[in-house]
């Protein structure tokens, strides 16, 4: 995946409104009024965040209608969530050597 792109995924992560608003969409589309009604903002404030979701390509917008329904898209996710991963592995492991170390500790103890 191109540095730009997980960057621009972290950086839509980072806030929590942008947060929340893909924990919703995850339920389901939503329309930006939908999306605003938690939140003490204005639709145009919500509409700015859903920009930079759809700029790091989370969200997709689609016309039903007069609806323009909002998408999670959870691809960028699941990227993020890979490259995560490498992390995840290098911490368990050095878990695993403190676990056995301090087992050792215990039974020098002993």
């Amino acid at each position: 995946m191109a540095s730009d792109t997980l960057d621009a995924t972290f950086a839509a992560l980072a806030d929590p409104t942008r947060r929340a608003i893909l924990a919703r969409l995850a339920t389901g589309d939503a329309t930006v009024t939908e999306l605003a009604a938690p939140f003490a903002m204005s639709q145009p404030a919500v509409s700015k965040h859903l920009r930079v979701l759809e700029r790091a390509g989370l969200v997709s917008r689609s016309r039903d209608a007069q609806r323009r329904p909002c998408r999670l898209v959870a691809e960028p996710l699941r990227t993020a969530t890979d490259w995560l991963a490498d992390y995840r592995d290098y911490w368990e492991t050095s878990y695993q050597r403190l676990d056995t170390l301090l087992g050792d500790l215990q039974n020098g103890e002993k």
